[in-house]
Parts: C-alpha cells; sequence; structure tokens
C-alpha cells in the first residue's frame, strides 16, 4: 500500500526573510511609482478637464458666467464615450459602483475602456469618485509591468503586485498610505497567511507612491487639492456627552434608512441601462444635469454642489457649514442622493466621496440640533454614511477619524458607534428586505 502524503504548506516567515521577497520589494516600490505618476497624471487630466469645461469654455463664448443650462448638454455628451467603453471595450469600463467597493484585478487590455469611461464620467460631471477606477488602473498597470519584467511571472506573483499597485493608487486619492492599506484589506477579505505576504509590498508601494505624489505637486507647483482628500478644519471637540451619544445612535440608523433607496436606484438603473446604453446613458446623464439645475435654481448654491464626486466640494461646505440652512442642506442631500443613485447604475467611478459628502451634509443639518456640535455630527455623519454604503466599517472609521482628526480625538467614540449602529442598520434592513421579496405573494384560494 502506497503512502500519501500531504504537500506541506509554505512557511509565511520563511517567505517574508528570503530574497525572492527582498525582489519582491522592490518591484513593488517601482510599481509604487509608476502607479503613482499615472495616477497623478489622470486625476490631473481630469481636474483640468473639469475647469475647461464648466469654466474656461464658457467664459470663452462670451458668458462671464455658465448659463443655467450649461450643464444639460454637458452630461448628456458625457454618456456618449462612457457607452462606448462599456460596450465596445474591453472590460466593460470597470465594476459596476452600484455594487459598492469592488476591488479586482484588471487584465491590461482593459486599462483603455476603465480609463475612457472613469474620465468622462468624472471629467464631465457626474456623480462618481474616482478610487474605483483607480484601483482598476494601478492593479493593471501593475500586472502589466510584471508581466514585462517577468515574461514568465507566475500567477500568485502577478496577484501579489497587482494588490501593491491597488495600494499605491488609493493612497493618491486619500492622501495617506494607512487608509489605503485598511481599505484595500478590508474590501478584499485579506486575511492570515496571505496578508502579511500581501501587505508588506502594499505598504511599500503605497509609501513610495505618496512620497511621488507629494513630490509631484512641490516639482510641478500644480495644487492637488481639488482631488486628493485632506482633514477638514473643524473646532476642537474633547469629549462626548450622553446627549450627543443619543444623536450618534440616531445618525447611524438614520444613514443606513436613507442610503437605501439610494442604493436600490442604482441597481434598479443597472437593470435596464445594459440595453440602450448610447439612448439610455445619455439620457440619464441628462437627468442628472436636470437635477443639478433644479437644486441651483431653488437654493442659489450653484449646480456643481450637486454635480461631481464632492471632494472638492467638502472642505467649502464644512468650512461656510454657517451659511447653510437646514433646508437647503436637506435639499442637497436629496437631490444629491437622486443624482448619485442615477449614476450608481449606469456610469463608471467609485462610490465612496458622494457617500462622504452626503454624510458630511447630514451631518452639519444634525449640528441644528440641540446639544449636537458641528465636529462630531459631520464625523459621525461620514463614517456613517461610508459604512451604510460600502459595509466596510473599519474603513469607514479610519475614513472618518483621519479627515476629522483636526478636531481632536473626542469624536473618535462615537465615530465608532454611529459606523457599528449603520452597518448593524443596513445589515438588518437588507436582511428583511431580502426575505420580503423572497415571500411568495398570497394568492386567494
Amino acid at each position: 500500500m502506497v503512502s500519501e502524503t500531504t504537500p506541506t504548506p509554505p512557511d509565511p516567515a520563511a517567505i517574508l526573510r528570503s530574497k525572492d521577497f527582498v525582489r519582491l520589494l522592490v518591484l513593488a516600490a517601482v510599481v509604487g511609482v509608476l502607479v503613482s505618476l499615472a495616477s497623478w497624471a489622470f486625476l490631473e487630466l481630469v481636474h483640468r478637464t473639469q475647469v475647461g469645461v464648466f469654466t474656461n469654455l464658457p467664459s470663452g463664448l462670451g458668458f462671464s458666467e455658465p448659463p443655467w443650462w450649461w450643464p444639460l448638454p454637458i452630461l448628456a455628451l458625457a454618456g456618449l464615450p462612457t457607452a462606448f467603453a462599456i460596450e465596445r471595450l474591453p472590460g466593460k469600463g470597470g465594476h459596476l459602483p452600484a455594487n459598492g467597493l469592488q476591488p479586482g484585478a484588471a487584465e491590461p487590455n482593459m486599462l483603455p475602456g476603465i480609463a475612457l469611461a472613469a474620465f468622462a464620467t468624472l471629467s464631465l460631471g457626474l456623480v462618481l469618485g474616482p478610487e474605483a477606477p483607480l484601483i482598476a488602473m494601478g492593479s493593471g498597470l501593475a500586472a502589466f509591468t510584471v508581466k514585462q519584467v517577468k515574461k514568465d511571472a507566475p500567477p500568485q506573483l502577478v496577484v501579489v503586485v497587482g494588490a501593491a499597485g491597488a495600494f499605491a493608487a488609493v493612497s493618491v486619492i486619500f492622501g495617506s498610505p494607512i487608509v489605503a492599506a485598511i481599505l484595500m484589506i478590508e474590501a478584499t477579505g485579506l486575511g492570515g497567511a496571505t496578508l502579511s505576504l500581501v501587505l508588506i509590498p502594499g505598504l511599500i508601494a503605497a509609501g513610495v507612491g505618496s512620497l511621488v505624489f507629494i513630490g509631484m505637486s512641490d516639482w510641478t507647483g500644480l495644487s492637488t487639492s481639488a482631488y486628493s482628500l485632506a482633514p477638514l478644519h473643524l473646532p476642537l471637540f474633547t469629549r462626548p456627552t450622553w446627549t450627543e451619544i443619543g444623536w450618534t445612535i440616531a445618525i447611524g440608523i438614520g444613514a443606513a434608512i436613507l442610503t437605501m433607496p439610494i442604493r436600490r436606484l442604482g441597481l434598479a438603473v443597472a437593470g435596464f441601462a445594459p440595453k440602450k446604453p448610447f439612448v439610455i446613458l445619455p439620457a440619464i446623464g441628462l437627468m442628472v444635469a436636470v437635477i443639478a439645475v433644479v437644486f441651483d435654481q431653488i437654493t442659489g448654491k450653484g449646480a456643481d454642489q450637486v454635480l461631481f464626486s464632492g471632494q472638492d466640494a467638502l472642505p467649502g461646505l464644512v468650512a461656510n457649514a454657517s451659511a447653510w440652512s437646514v433646508g437647503a442642506l436637506i435639499l442637497l442631500f436629496l437631490f444629491k442622493g437622486l443624482a448619485w443613485g442615477l449614476s450608481l447604475g449606469s456610469f463608471r467611478g467609485g462610490p465612496t466621496f458622494p457617500a462622504i459628502l452626503l454624510g458630511a451634509a447630514a451631518g452639519i443639518a444634525m449640528s441644528h440640533l440641540p446639544g449636537m456640535p458641528l465636529t462630531p455630527a459631520v464625523a459621525v455623519g461620514m463614517g456613517a454614511m461610508v459604512a451604510s454604503f460600502l459595509k466596510l466599517p473599519l474603513s469607514a472609521i479610519v475614513i472618518a477619524t483621519a479627515l476629522t482628526v483636526t478636531g481632536g480625538s473626542g469624536s473618535v467614540p462615537l465615530i465608532i458607534i454611529g459606523v457599528i449602529v449603520a452597518y448593524l442598520a443596513t445589515l438588518g434592513l437588507e436582511g428583511r428586505l431580502g426575505a420580503a421579496n423572497a415571500e411568495p405573494s398570497a394568492e386567494p384560494a
């Protein structure tokens, strides 16, 4: 009788000490440089196109300021290149944002379609962020680099270096390798022995990439504030009270309730948008523009508050919180939430940044209530909205904490409570809705 022995799995510690792993770290550093340069160039192109289309072009045509109808043809036209990328190019323009943040490896041949769909979506005013396409482009560029350096690269090496490229891309927009690492680890579900083998190269790529990104802004003199998040300027908040804890629980539950129809709208749009994308996507772009124009006509706050992903408008919204009435904030949430839901199911981009801005708007509105200061209200609002949509509670806590660090550490316990409440409430609502949808309809006997 021949005995069969199960092969011993490789020891992660031994791999970490090996010369091959040192070479992998060098490759990860190179990937971090390349991905950061590519991400910076892409984001700078998007920003300059936004300025050119929505500011310089109307001025060049003789308008003292963009006319009220200006977004209508722009957003309608945005649907055509996006539809072309989805329908005609490999990769379908990237993953559908209505399904949340889904980091995954992108093949190099998918990069043109992902870049085109994201560029048309972001630069022409749709309500999505850059994080999802940057993750895809970062992993795809990293995989391409590995295959050029080592033609016979094993699949495991391509996966590890691709993840490092995604780490570097995320660190560019969040301005922190730590935030990037936590978001990627939680979104991909990494754990066990795999975690250390992916985390170390990922941190190297993200850290080197962040240095390159900082250097590019210094060397070129170009500001990255329009597309890279930085801590908000908030009043100091030292310690929570029981009243603030009560409002925090209410914000968490409210975020879960308000996020649900937005997600369901996105999924509903996703059900019919692929049927005739060259017709439906321009129509949805036009609808988003109409929503933004109506908001501007009602509030006078500008259509740009509804359009775009929100990271550019976020600092001004928080800094000028006193200039916003509760009614205007509610309208901002409703109108931008509707535009976000339509964009989620049709165009291509990330869902994180609109969630952050809507959370901040809801927090500012809640700060008008007795016993809820601005700083914890904004912090909890952002964390709860991110947790409700992405269903990544640790990432939501880290993002909200990083953005409100200038307000002191007093908000951190409230952020944690608000995020956990929002996360559990979201799971509970989804469970109840799923059970209701699964129940057979009662028919008369």
